[in-house]
């Protein structure tokens, strides 16, 4: 089954007028999207030696319609070099370029290319990507939990292939990629981290309380989380404190690209929530220009809501999770008084009846609510 990314339209739109960067974490189909734009193009693999030679003399085929890098970050100067060829040659062939490691456009790509490129964050696979080749949301969420979103064990749909390909997925990014940044010996202790934050999601962590645990530095284990973060193993939810009083402003939830590590229900509904909204607004960011942002909210006295969704850095929604709790969520009333005109949506994932009040409360089926992702 070949499944129509979402960002292809745009990737097409832009082909021809500017650099097309697409990044995201390993296996998510960055390749596969890359080639999909048309059939004529030119595929050349940094990992690959040949290719290695190939971009070394600059031999690829310029009758194309356009060039595909693939992980051509791993290239030393690759900013420099990239810069040059665009500026030598432009544009057509065009130019795709993709990598498994985040390509942060102000970070990693910096001034040398400002105003040359787009760039594009692609993930893994969800409901809204797939709600129109399926056609029971419910049974497709169930096979996203299951599976998770990454095309090739969601497509194998087989327990015993997804849990070979998990071993695979983590050790490769770990031993191939991880190992680039940090010393051999650490790698047992950054595996006990991985470790830690699969028991942890959805709570909120300091580096100092996890470093407690691993006997190390604070400092060692930002690092540590950093590097996990810009190898798109994990990504970390903010606390939101404008206007709410006595919130918490330092403590960070890490979720995992991957929710099917989650060891419960409640922490996999969550990360797979937290992840959907994420890719959410990085489409919006990418496709349209918005400015998107995802926090949670946790007060002092222990009153948390999982998700709070700004535009422009206002809020737009107050979300929270649930596996299958009807009741309407306590700390979405008293938390949101502050927050009065906007909905405060309670999703929930074995829900028999949809649910309304008075104040914009509302009470969702999951699976219904982010196939459409109406915000």
């Amino acid at each position: 089954m070949e499944i129509r990314r979402s960002l292809l339209p745009t990737l097409k739109k832009y082909l021809n007028k500017k650099i097309l960067l697409i990044s995201g974490p390993r296996q998510c189909g960055k390749t596969t999207l890359s080639k999909m734009i048309s059939k004529d193009h030119d595929y050349i693999s940094y990992d690959n030696v040949k290719d290695r030679l190939i971009l070394k003399e600059q031999s690829w085929d310029r009758s194309k319609r356009y060039i595909v890098f693939d992980e051509l970050h791993k290239k030393d100067k690759w900013k420099s070099w990239l810069k040059g060829i665009f500026d030598s040659e432009g544009i057509p062939p065009g130019i795709v370029v993709t990598g498994s490691a985040r390509m942060d456009i102000y970070k990693k790509v910096g001034d040398s290319m400002a105003g040359r490129f787009f760039s594009f964050h692609l993930f893994p696979l969800d409901l809204k990507e797939l709600k129109k080749p399926q056609k029971n949301t419910e049974q497709t969420m169930d096979r996203l939990l299951k599976y998770s979103g990454f095309p090739e064990p969601y497509l194998e749909a087989n327990k015993t292939f997804y849990k070979l390909w998990e071993k695979t997925h983590i050790d490769t990014i770990i031993r191939n990629d991880l190992i680039e940044l940090e010393s051999p010996k650490h790698i047992k202790k950054i595996e006990t981290l991985i470790e830690l934050l699969k028991e942890s999601i959805g709570n909120p962590l300091s580096s100092a309380g996890l470093a407690n645990q691993l006997e190390c530095s604070p400092k060692t284990v930002g690092n540590w989380l950093k590097w996990l973060e810009e190898l798109c193993i994990i990504f970390r939810v903010t606390p939101y404190s404008r206007n709410i009083p006595k919130s918490l402003k330092k403590m960070s939830k890490y979720y995992f690209y991957n929710w099917a590590l989650a060891k419960h229900k409640g922490a996999l509904l969550e990360n797979f929530v937290a992840c959907s909204l994420l890719k959410e607004n990085y489409f919006r960011q990418d496709t349209m220009g918005e400015v998107r942002g995802l926090n949670y909210l946790r007060t002092k006295d222990k009153q948390e809501i999982d998700f709070v969704l700004t535009k422009d850095k206002r809020p737009v929604s107050l979300l929270e999770s649930k596996w299958s709790d009807d009741n309407l969520h306590k700390p979405l009333e008293t938390i949101s008084k502050n927050l009065k005109d906007i909905p405060k949506i309670q999703l929930v994932k074995e829900l028999n009846r949809e649910k309304t009040f008075k104040g914009g409360f509302e009470i969702r089926k999951a699976s219904k609510w982010l196939a459409k992702m109406p915000y």
